[in-house]
């Protein structure tokens, strides 16, 4: 049986935690930012997690996660 690859575009952008849930960064946070608030702005800094319903296609992706 072949090896399984992983979707290395989803490996650079989610992360396991140590309770085992799965971080993801924040969207909206790369561009047009003079608009946006500082306060939004310093919001999106931070990490957030991932939905359950997006878990299983994550974890299919990533399979060693």
């Amino acid at each position: 049986m072949p090896k399984q690859k992983t979707n290395r575009g989803a490996a650079k952008r989610f992360k396991r935690t140590g309770t085992g849930k799965i971080k993801r960064a924040q969207s909206f946070a790369r561009h047009i930012l003079t608009k946006k608030s500082p306060k939004r702005k310093r919001q999106l800094r931070g990490g957030a997690l991932v939905a359950a319903a997006d878990k299983a296609s994550i974890r299919q992706m990533i399979p060693g996660l």
